[in-house]
């Protein structure tokens, strides 16, 4: 017999993240990382998302 109570499971990882559908902005990703807002980070972000995709973004978040 089981003593966890609902509250002690974990979320599936499905349930953490919650997209809305819409495009991933180099601005989220560069803010998400932790970043400042230059134009090179923008570029790096620009770079990410060419590369990964909105996974780009799922990454940084936990």
């Amino acid at each position: 017999m089981s003593t966890a109570q609902p509250e002690d499971r974990a979320t599936p990882d499905a349930l953490l993240h919650a997209r809305t559908g819409t495009e991933v902005a180099p601005e989220d990703v560069v803010l998400a990382a932790g970043r400042d807002v230059t134009p090179e980070s923008l570029e790096w972000a620009r770079r990410k998302i060419a590369a990964e995709g909105a996974a780009a973004l799922e990454k940084l978040l936990p």
